[in-house]
């Protein structure tokens, strides 16, 4: 029996300390942390999430959802929350 697989839509969620509030420029690129690779939008979120509330007392503190899938192929319309 073959299991059915779902198509890879490849995510990063990367975070650091930002240099000013509102901005997407990181204080220190040698300080990022990043999570991890993920193969769908739903586990990225998941670890997101759980990064975020580990930061909470840092207010310049931010994480992404990286949608690496659009990187590797823009022209795909998915937009990994399960939507064509």
């Amino acid at each position: 029996m073959s299991e059915k697989h779902s198509r890879q839509l490849l995510h990063l969620v990367l975070g650091g300390e930002l240099r000013e509030m509102g901005d997407v420029e990181f204080r220190d690129l040698d300080e990022l942390d990043i999570v991890g690779v993920f193969p769908n939008h739903q586990k990225a979120y998941d670890a997101w999430r759980d990064a975020a509330q580990r930061s909470v007392d840092n207010a310049h503190m931010r994480y992404f959802i990286v949608h690496i899938h659009k990187l590797l192929d823009p022209e795909d319309e998915r937009d990994g929350h399960g939507a064509k």
